[in-house]
């Protein structure tokens, strides 16, 4: 049987090898981005944190005070949770959970990205007796949900 789960083993690597499988490259951006200076209303935001470590990964620079950084501004990040479903006991069964993120991209006085819109929503169950699971999930997808805007915001840097 051992001898079995062996040469099935050794079979299959030609084929996980060959499926084009590769490991996500950081985003690469245009020289212009080279120096950013990151602006944001909420600095302890899980989009804020995701979207500092992209830039990061990336090979930009974030500086402040260096006079030739191209200003990133989150003009908005806000999630919110609301009810989608109530169950006959008037019990919430399902949620509606909605991240927004407002951004704006200037190059001195020239404006490289007007200032855009990007929203992601996810539904997710309830049951009263995962009250303490519930918040967890919750922060759980907030944060996946900010690292998702934070690639769609990378990509759209790219494109400048």
């Amino acid at each position: 049987m051992r001898r079995l789960a062996r040469w099935a083993a050794v079979l299959a690597m030609p084929g996980l090898a060959s499926c084009g499988f590769h490991l996500q490259q950081p985003t690469r951006l245009p020289a212009t981005l080279a120096v950013v200076s990151l602006d944001a209303v909420d600095t302890q935001s899980d989009f804020y944190h995701a979207l500092r470590r992209s830039l990061q990964d990336a090979g930009t620079t974030l500086s402040d005070s260096d006079p030739r950084a191209v200003k990133l501004s989150i003009l908005k990040d806000d999630a919110e949770a609301k009810v989608l479903i109530v169950s006959a006991l008037n019990v919430p069964t399902d949620y509606e959970f909605t991240y927004t993120v407002r951004f704006a991209v200037k190059a001195g006085d020239k404006e490289l990205i007007a200032p855009e819109n990007l929203t992601l929503m996810r539904e997710y169950s309830y049951t009263e007796a995962t009250v303490l699971a519930r918040q967890r999930e919750q922060d759980v997808l907030r944060a996946a949900l900010a690292r998702d805007l934070s690639t769609v915001v990378m990509r759209r840097l790219a494109s400048l």
